[in-house]
């Protein structure tokens, strides 16, 4: 989960399905969880709101802090698909940029190596029946 940190601006080399979407989902759970904090400590009608924005304060500086390795690890996606990381610019098309960027997020990666690396799941492990 914590990988796309570790590489915080490579936007060189591969990265698999399994480090994308687990990086996702170490977001969401993070958000969700400073989200729920910042309701639960400023409860509505509440006149001091004064702790939930401090959780707001720390989601934002948490974001901040994520962009870059969000982008670094979209582009090592594409890169593991054999496409230039300069795809990642077909999510500022309003509407369906979103839903192409998912797409090519969902679809495996180039089998063995290509001209970005070499294949992140490629373990090494030698077959016993080649």
């Amino acid at each position: 989960m914590l990988l796309p940190y570790k590489r915080y601006a490579d936007f060189s080399g591969r990265s698999s399905r399994k480090e994308f979407w687990m990086f996702v989902l170490f977001l969401v759970i993070v958000t969700l969880a400073l989200v729920s904090a910042a309701v639960i400590v400023s409860p509505h009608g509440a006149k001091n709101h004064g702790a939930g924005l401090v959780f707001f304060a720390a989601l934002g500086l948490f974001w901040l802090g994520s962009l870059v390795p969000y982008i670094a690890v979209h582009v090592r996606r594409f890169h593991d698909q054999d496409r230039s990381g300069w795809f990642y610019l077909l999510g500022a098309i309003p509407y369906i940029g979103g839903a192409v960027i998912l797409f090519f997020m969902v679809r495996p990666g180039t089998p063995g190596p290509n001209r970005f690396g070499d294949d992140p799941l490629d373990r090494g492990l030698i077959t016993v029946f080649s």
